[in-house]
């Protein structure tokens, strides 16, 4: 099992939301239930490799 957090919020008659990890990928729903399904099949895209050029953000940590 994988967790993955996400944003989400709701924008007149939608909900929006992306991965924290990836927010340059939006995606939508008309109900909650159908927003998280469909970040479901984003985060299958987003992990399988077939999107070019994949934009992820990240930390880096620097001691001084």
């Amino acid at each position: 099992m994988t967790r993955i957090r996400f944003v989400h919020w709701k924008e007149e008659d939608f909900h929006l939301g992306y991965f924290e990890d990836y927010p340059d990928y939006l995606t939508q729903g008309i109900t909650y239930e159908e927003l998280v399904e469909n970040l479901k099949d984003l985060y299958k895209d987003l992990s399988s490799g077939s999107i070019p050029f994949l934009k992820k953000v990240d930390e880096l940590v620097v001691v001084e």
